[in-house]
């Protein structure tokens, strides 16, 4: 239909109800019973900046990446990913031949047979991380970051798509949905940057093996929920090396280019008791099923080697400011407004202080959908999906 065309003429009125109904039937093929193909798999993803499409456009919080030149390169304009294009769980969802998956607060009539997009940018798996904590070395910068969605509120909104869906689909063909489906999941990196990046002093009270006993016991209870809803496969990615993201390298004294130890070695203590917590799950829960992808390994080999995945450089973000570009001033909408901008995104293993650009993320989801046992086991996305 041209601007100039009247919509109610005749020949335009006839077009405009029949791709009405149209539109119509094609939709309701989607929630009325019957209306999935036999195999369908849906995705649901939980989680932190590392998976947030854009959830964080629609509430209070500096947390966003919804301005250039977050999206220059796939999208062509910034969609609230950090990053310069897709996520890792956009290439999933790409190999999973699924559309891309929507964020859940993204406004629409949702109809969430294909998945929802729960992750929040900054958020934890404990409720307290991120919330209204000034973030970032006083000597450097400072960055409140007013709101988060954490873990277990995303799980409240897993829990009303799933009644929505019940509702529209029936208690028999929702159930199948639920149970095919795989969830995704990336949570901690937030919980374990915190406690040296804000004003938490959460580490006074616990020691660091309590902490991340905490932040896997929240994540341990949302599994258990969402299997109990009739969830049975789970994806997962451990922490390995968090310190040397160049947001904290820049905390490093002297700016030596060391990593941020303490961080680190949280992260190893997390990836520990995950292993040890995913394995007591497949014990003690019938049918449950995982891939957990080794990010320690696949990063850890781009980080050393990063000429031999392509990329230039593994030590400076491509947009940022300071040494490393670890500011996190990309864009210039933050605290710090001055920033600067590399001409080929693909080059960098980091397109800002704490995100990696578009080619890595695609690099990590080839591995996590087909990777073997050794980087994502003990089944991979692929395996999953087809189970």
């Amino acid at each position: 239909m041209t601007y100039s065309e009247n919509p109610f003429s005749s020949m335009a009125s006839l077009r405009f109800f029949l791709c009405f109904f149209l539109f119509c039937g094609s939709s309701l093929n989607l929630v009325r019973s019957h209306g999935l193909p036999k195999n369908h798999v849906a995705l649901f993803i939980f989680g932190d900046s590392l998976f947030d499409p854009g959830n964080n456009n629609y509430f209070n919080t500096t947390a966003r990446a919804n301005y250039w030149p977050y999206g220059e390169t796939f999208f062509k304009y910034p969609t609230g990913r950090f990053c310069d294009g897709r996520l890792t769980s956009d290439f999933i969802a790409e190999y999973a031949n699924l559309p891309l998956i929507p964020p859940y607060l993204q406004p629409g009539n949702h109809q969430f047979t294909y998945g929802v997009n729960f992750a929040s940018a900054g958020a934890g798996a404990l409720a307290e991380t991120n919330r209204g904590f000034v973030w970032g070395s006083l000597l450097v910068f400072t960055l409140v970051l007013s709101w988060v969605i954490d873990l277990k509120t995303q799980l409240s909104y897993f829990k009303k798509v799933e009644k929505l869906l019940r509702q529209k689909l029936g208690d028999a063909e929702a159930k199948a949905l639920i149970s095919k489906a795989v969830y995704l999941t990336n949570i901690g990196p937030s919980d374990y940057i915190a406690p040296f990046t804000s004003n938490s002093t959460v580490l006074q009270s616990f020691s660091k093996e309590e902490y991340v006993g905490m932040v896997i016991g929240n994540l341990t209870d949302t599994i258990k929920e969402i299997y109990r809803k009739g969830g049975r496969k789970f994806g997962f990615l451990n922490i390995g090396e968090l310190g040397c993201v160049p947001s904290l390298k820049i905390l490093v004294a002297g700016n030596t280019g060391s990593c941020f130890e303490e961080i680190t070695q949280l992260g190893k203590l997390n990836d520990v008791a995950l292993s040890k917590a995913l394995q007591e799950l497949e014990i003690n829960l019938k049918e449950f099923k995982y891939a957990k992808h080794h990010l320690d390994i696949s990063f850890g080999e781009r980080k050393n080697n990063p000429e031999k995945y392509g990329f230039k450089t593994a030590d400076i973000a491509c947009c940022g400011s300071g040494p490393y570009r670890g500011i996190p001033s990309c864009g210039g909408k933050r605290v710090v407004t001055e920033y600067e901008l590399c001409s080929d995104p693909t080059e960098y293993l980091f397109f800002d202080s704490d995100h990696l650009s578009e080619k890595a993320n695609m690099q990590i989801a080839r591995l996590m959908w087909s990777g073997a046992p050794n980087i994502t086991g003990p089944y991979n996305l692929k395996a999953l999906f087809e189970a």
